[in-house]
């Protein structure tokens, strides 16, 4: 018997320091992983500092401005520290109405239990970011949103996660996005469409001069606050221009360059194209462009029409690909439909990169001769596109002639969302609370951006 309780106390003994090796293991890889964390925010945040030292350098910015610039870049990386501390989870959180999904995970209009602040909060699946490779790209995400503090983008509060997701506290704008306001008005007067465009013009300019490129512009990105402002959303597929002198895209191919580059026939159809593709009236191509886009915002194939024709030919590209997006949402405001739109993806890929052939203006649509010059001077190749040498060249364009740019987020907006309350979610559309299915998975990395676009998930 004695011999028993001794063989089972020597096992409790095994055990017990099984266990506490266990726990010690445990301990060493949460240092390691916090001191590693630890250097490698310090690591980039030197970085920051040290690309904006270089820009300023080289630029006629005056000695005070350049000091007041370091000095703000400081302030944003301290607030940026401080909210990192603050522990938070999803508990502190009242989940309300889900107001997006996508391939990735949800957006949802939530309240802050403490303060009772509303907010939208991103939810992205872990498994889903890690098998797609979207890794990187959630983090260039967080950190353009912790270092650009501008009325143009939506401001981030909080980030955290758990062990099955990443979350991202934005704040919430409850005017709805363009796409929404498009496919209520069909198209804008020049007036309205010049007011955004500009607001546009400023929330780029905001994300470059941070050296970054946002390479989703869409309408689906530009969101309305309660007074009709424009804001600039989904960071996603950002990219830190310092890492790369130009985005040279090595990813997995979704279309191939020979296929991208076949001929097409001057109307937009291909040699061996269906006869469904046939000619259409602008009034059809409008209705026909409308029914899609329904379908198009919530699938996870989505729509490449804003998409510059450097990205698609994978030959590497700049900051300029987001001026030709703003180009491409011009025109589908002042005429009812993106310029190269057509029945498939593919074949709108094509029409982009044949862009010389494809680029037309209907004679009912009635632009004015400087709306016109605007778009194809963004519609162009990247040598004579507009912004190539900063937004400043759009910004003197003469259809912007009387366009007062450091005063329009002062100044009355040009449309006014019906919001009724801090929690009308009228201008967003509906979703139930059932979980989608997952959709299968289409490549790595952002080859997404190619044809595999998600409906709005918010930044």
């Amino acid at each position: 018997m004695e011999g028993i309780e001794e063989e089972a106390n020597g096992e409790e003994e095994v055990l017990g320091s099984s266990l506490t090796m266990e726990k010690v293991a445990a301990a060493k890889q949460y240092i390691e992983n916090h001191y590693r964390a630890q250097r490698k925010n310090i690591q980039e945040r030197k970085e920051r500092r040290w690309i904006l030292e270089r820009k300023l350098a080289s630029s006629d910015v005056p000695k005070e401005q350049k000091m007041n610039m370091i000095k703000d870049l400081e302030r944003k990386e301290t607030e940026f520290m401080r909210l990192k501390r603050h522990k938070i989870c999803v508990d502190d959180f009242e989940l309300l109405t889900i107001i997006g999904r996508g391939a990735y995970g949800e957006v949802r209009l939530c309240r802050e239990k403490k303060s009772g602040n509303i907010y939208a909060m991103k939810k992205l699946k872990k498994s889903e970011m890690l098998m797609r490779g979207q890794v990187e790209h959630v983090r260039a995400e967080r950190n353009l949103l912790a270092e650009v503090a501008s009325h143009f983008i939506v401001k981030l509060y909080y980030s955290f996660q758990d062990a099955e997701y990443l979350y991202l506290i934005m704040e919430y704008l409850p005017g709805g996005d363009m796409m929404t306001l498009l496919m209520r008005e069909d198209t804008l007067s020049e007036n309205v469409a010049r007011f955004y465009i500009a607001q546009s013009v400023l929330a780029i300019e905001s994300i470059h001069k941070h050296n970054y490129i946002h390479r989703d512009i869409k309408p689906d990105n530009l969101l309305l606050d309660k007074y009709g402002h424009m804001k600039l959303s989904d960071f996603g597929l950002c990219k830190p221009l310092d890492c790369i002198t130009l985005c040279a895209i090595h990813e997995d191919k979704t279309i191939d360059d020979e296929t991208m580059m076949e001929p097409m026939d001057v109307d937009g159809r291909f040699p061996d194209a269906d006869k469904k593709s046939s000619w259409r009236s602008p009034l059809e191509q409008l209705q026909h462009w409308q029914m899609n886009r329904r379908k198009l915002a919530f699938s996870t194939v989505g729509t490449p029409d804003y998409i510059a024709p450097e990205v698609l030919l994978k030959k590497g590209y700049g900051m300029e690909c987001d001026w030709w997006s703003l180009g491409a949402i011009m025109y589908e405001m002042l005429v009812g439909y993106p310029p190269f739109y057509s029945d498939d993806p593919i074949a709108t890929c094509r029409k982009i990169v044949h862009w010389r052939n494809h680029l037309k203006f209907p004679e009912d649509a009635r632009l004015s001769p400087e709306a016109k010059d605007l778009i194809c001077r963004l519609l162009c190749d990247v040598d004579h596109r507009l912004g190539t040498g900063g937004a400043n060249q759009i910004k003197a364009h003469s259809w912007f002639k009387d366009t007062m740019w450091d005063k329009l987020y002062e100044m009355e907006a040009a449309f006014k969302p019906e919001v009724n309350g801090e929690l009308d979610t009228r201008n967003f559309m509906k979703f139930d609370e059932v979980d989608p299915p997952v959709p299968a998975r289409t490549g790595s990395g952002p080859s997404r951006k190619v044809c595999n676009y998600s409906y709005y998930l918010m930044l």
